[in-house]
């Protein structure tokens, strides 16, 4: 899920090998499998329009992750998608689930690191669950460095743990993805 713009449909094909240089603006949803360390995975790829938005919650029902995917050069509407995901993450059906944020369009000037949105998004306020905010670039399929000279890539576990920086790529959010399943269903 995340905003229209934000990059979720080139995201989701960069992630099942698919080409993306024509991209339109998802109306409804697109559902694609992607196959990762021996799981197959169905993901949903929803519209971010603002008259789409209202039928999210209709899509989370048998959630096993929430994927969220920010425009991170787009800082006019942080307060917007924050709020969205806000609402998301207060769903009961979500209770518990673990949520990656692709900080997407790292590969413009205008990007902010994604350390900066975690903490815009007040992710370490998050206690009831596993989340991983994860610097990108869907277009080129890189992860992209931040600010501090560490890699893009920032964790978290539950309570007040802070983030940590580690090797960031599509893969390592898929490995993040995989890991988080794989635990839920033990």
């Amino acid at each position: 899920l995340g905003l229209d713009n934000a990059g979720k449909t080139t995201l989701l094909k960069r992630l099942a090998s698919e080409e993306v240089s024509t991209i339109t603006p998802t109306q409804g949803f697109n559902i694609k499998s992607v196959h990762s360390h021996g799981l197959k995975l169905n993901v949903w790829d929803i519209g971010g329009q603002r008259s789409i938005r209202p039928y999210w919650k209709k899509y989370l029902g048998s959630t096993d992750l929430l994927i969220y995917v920010i425009d991170s050069a787009d800082q006019k509407r942080f307060d917007e998608t924050g709020q969205e995901l806000a609402e998301l993450t207060e769903d009961e059906s979500l209770t518990g689930v673990p949520l990656l944020v692709f900080a997407n369009k790292q590969d413009l000037v205008t990007a902010a690191p994604a350390a900066e949105i975690a903490e815009g998004l007040s992710l370490h306020t998050y206690r009831d669950r596993e989340w991983q905010i994860q610097a990108c670039s869907a277009l080129s399929g890189e992860g992209v460095q931040v600010e501090m000279g560490a890699c893009g890539l920032c964790r978290a576990g539950r309570g007040p743990k802070g983030l940590h920086s580690h090797p960031s790529s599509l893969q390592d959010g898929m490995n993040w993805i995989s890991s988080q399943i794989i635990n839920r269903k033990k």
